[in-house]
């Protein structure tokens, strides 16, 4: 909701502006690096928490039929502005949450990145999206994701962040709450309007699930053959690595 400080408002209108950082097209050559180890080729992807659908675009430009999920109206508004030439169809996209995931039919594979399995804070409720991931796969279907390590989102606490673009201006607090495994982030956004600036505020927040917690979500969801990565390698993970990537996948 818009009036929520909860989850993507405000800014979502400069969120591509604060990632440009992010090697997007990277991301998508790791992922096709996963498809193209499949047994069975990927044609349809979903790509789940989607967010302003940059990796949406980049997949259907690269000939996929994307599907893009998200919870946030404001988030799928910006991803269904953008208009990058494709080789296939569009991305369609979805307003849902994770846990009710609801498909028209099956999809090849399915993607959840940049750390938004941590932003689901409810153990439970992850548990019931990934089962309605492995439902809607199809038989041998890829599920990859990544995550932010628990000590990578404990080292956060008390940080002190700035965020800017020529018409956006964000400051935000980190807190880590070891009894509740949860990271908030308090952002204060400083819009620009012409000759004004508009202050919003927004709250997110990350849950520290550990790899073995997420492997016995998938195990119990009816995954198979589940993998831990390296941040972007196809290598198993290190003991420095602060991102981890998880494959599995539907039996069939």
């Amino acid at each position: 909701m818009k009036n929520d400080i909860f989850g993507y408002g405000p800014l979502a209108d400069c969120y591509d502006g604060f990632t440009r950082d992010v090697d997007y097209e990277r991301w998508a050559d790791y992922i096709e690096a996963h498809f193209r180890k499949q047994r069975r080729p990927v044609k349809t992807v979903l790509d789940l928490a989607c967010g302003t659908g940059t990796l949406s675009w980049i997949l259907a430009e690269r000939g996929y039929e994307v599907i893009g999920v998200d919870l946030s109206p404001d988030m799928l508004s910006r991803a269904m502005e953008k208009t990058t030439p494709t080789s296939g169809p569009a991305p369609l996209f979805l307003c849902q949450p994770m846990e009710e995931l609801d498909l028209y039919g099956t999809v090849d594979a399915c993607i959840c990145m940049l750390d938004s399995v941590n932003h689901v804070t409810n153990p439970r409720l992850l548990r019931r999206a990934m089962e309605r991931v492995h439902l809607f796969l199809e038989p041998g279907g890829l599920f990859l994701f990544d995550i932010l390590s628990p000590a990578h989102l404990e080292g956060l606490d008390g940080g002190l962040f700035l965020d800017e673009t020529e018409d956006a201006y964000c400051v935000w607090r980190t807190d880590f709450n070891k009894r509740r495994r949860i990271c908030t982030y308090a952002m204060d956004l400083f819009l620009r309007e012409e000759s004004l600036w508009r202050r919003e505020e927004e709250l997110h927040q990350e849950y520290a699930y550990t790899a073995d917690q997420l492997e016995e979500f998938l195990e119990s969801a009816g995954f198979e053959r589940i993998l831990r990565h390296g941040a972007l390698k196809m290598r198993p993970p290190s003991e420095t690595d602060t991102r981890l990537f998880f494959t599995a996948h539907k039996k069939g």
